[in-house]
């Protein structure tokens, strides 16, 4: 959401470093270059989903549309980025189709069965209540967002004080059951209990969220502040049992898009509490992700900060992995990177100008080659070069969807900080 307080492949990325900086190219030229993209990427992407339930995701190795239904955790993004064109452009015709993608969503109100309905319903209603004039529809969108958020509830558990991201689950390593697993993904979904704690005056929703960021802060962090993406408690006792990895290259490792959640997610926490232990928390997280030694020059992360090092071994290697002649990178992670810099860079006292430097190099690189689509390709995804899950063998090296959207709206919060 927007809100702003005050071999081939290796040569393809070393090219991308030398391109030209933020300095040669207008603030608004950027931008508009950049909304100019998007908006024929997205023409495309409509026209190649005329099914409203079948919510674009990503691309199948084949070359043919990925989609997903309401359940799954992206749901959210496509009417979420459509909200962003229609910000930046104010054109009927893009309130219309966010509108209608957005409303395609309702039955996610009651998902219960993972953690994100506040990824799905938030990114997508949260929006549309920003835009939406009439009365009546801003009740009924207020109305589905209450309703997600007792979805998000009924996850979460006093005893153990978080709200529980997965059903049991087993671990890389074929013989550790995960009882109350909590990732880092879910730092994301409290944004929707702040919002619906304010509309109705119960604190419980916000309650809750400061309970779970509170309990992630203690147990997600190493000591350098790179984070473990999943954490395992005791149902009974609120005990830590595991820390491990899903989607990250060893349990020890730091998944690039997991420490950009905990960036994004504890700033945000900072916004709605003004808790300055949120805001050191963000803080070191940042600090973590922008000085590693293997942030490559252009600033967008390889998939896993340590992926393929020594010290780090991973319990779900498979062949093709290894055949594998370079890193992936994840434009995901930088671009959700990037929109969380930006607004860091905006309570960040001591540290907030190189925030906000760093953003800015970010941005820059995700506008140009190699990441930026050329027009009519990439079915209408904007960017190129994602990761979704490396062990699962599944999207790799692609578009995806939420790349785009923490993309579009890093671009509006660069807008809106170039203008203040």
């Amino acid at each position: 959401m927007i809100k702003i307080s005050a071999s081939g492949a290796k040569r393809i990325f070393l090219l991308a470093s030398l391109t030209f900086t933020m300095a040669s190219c207008s603030t608004q030229k950027v931008i508009e270059k950049d909304f100019e993209v998007a908006q024929k990427q997205y023409t495309v992407l409509l026209n190649n989903s005329k099914d409203l339930t079948a919510f674009p995701r990503s691309i199948y190795p084949d070359g043919t549309m990925k989609t997903t239904d309401v359940w799954d955790w992206t749901g959210g993004f496509f009417p979420g980025g459509l909200w962003y064109i229609y910000e930046y452009t104010q054109k009927p015709e893009w309130k219309a189709a966010a509108k209608q993608w957005t409303e395609a969503l309702e039955a996610g109100k009651f998902l219960t069965q993972h953690h994100d309905v506040g990824f799905v319903m938030y990114c997508s209603y949260g929006n549309a209540i920003r835009f939406e004039k009439d009365p009546q529809k801003i009740k009924e969108y207020q109305d589905i967002l209450i309703q997600s958020a007792e979805s998000a509830l009924t996850r979460y558990d006093e005893k153990v004080g978080l709200i529980k991201s997965w059903n049991p689950k087993m671990s890389w390593d074929k013989k550790t059951l995960w009882q109350y697993p909590v990732i880092i993904d879910n730092m994301m979904n409290l944004e929707l209990l702040f919002y619906v704690s304010k509309l109705t005056g119960n604190p419980k929703y916000k309650n809750a969220a400061i309970s779970h960021a509170t309990k992630t802060m203690q147990n997600h962090f190493r000591a350098d502040y790179s984070t473990y993406h999943v954490v395992d408690y005791d149902e009974k006792t609120g005990k830590v049992l595991h820390q491990q990895t899903n989607q990250g290259y060893a349990d020890n490792s730091t998944w690039s898009r997991g420490q950009g959640w905990a960036i994004y997610g504890f700033t945000l926490m900072y916004r709605e509490t003004q808790n300055p232990e949120f805001l050191a928390a963000a803080e070191k997280a940042a600090d973590f992700f922008i000085n590693h030694p293997n942030l490559p020059k252009d600033k967008i992360p390889y998939w896993d900060f340590n992926a393929n090092q020594e010290g780090y071994t991973p319990e779900w290697i498979y062949p093709e992995y290894k055949k594998l002649d370079y890193i992936p990178r994840d434009a995901s992670a930088g671009a959700l990177v990037t929109s969380a810099l930006l607004e860091l860079s905006t309570f960040s006292k001591s540290k907030g100008e190189t925030y906000f430097k760093v953003a800015e190099e970010m941005l820059q690189s995700l506008s140009n080659k190699p990441y930026l689509a050329e027009e009519g390709t990439n079915l209408g995804f904007i960017l190129k070069h994602s990761v979704g899950s490396i062990p699962h063998k599944s999207e790799i090296d692609v578009p995806l969807i939420y790349a785009d959207y923490y993309f579009l709206e890093a671009l509006l919060r660069y807008q809106k900080l170039k203008e203040q």
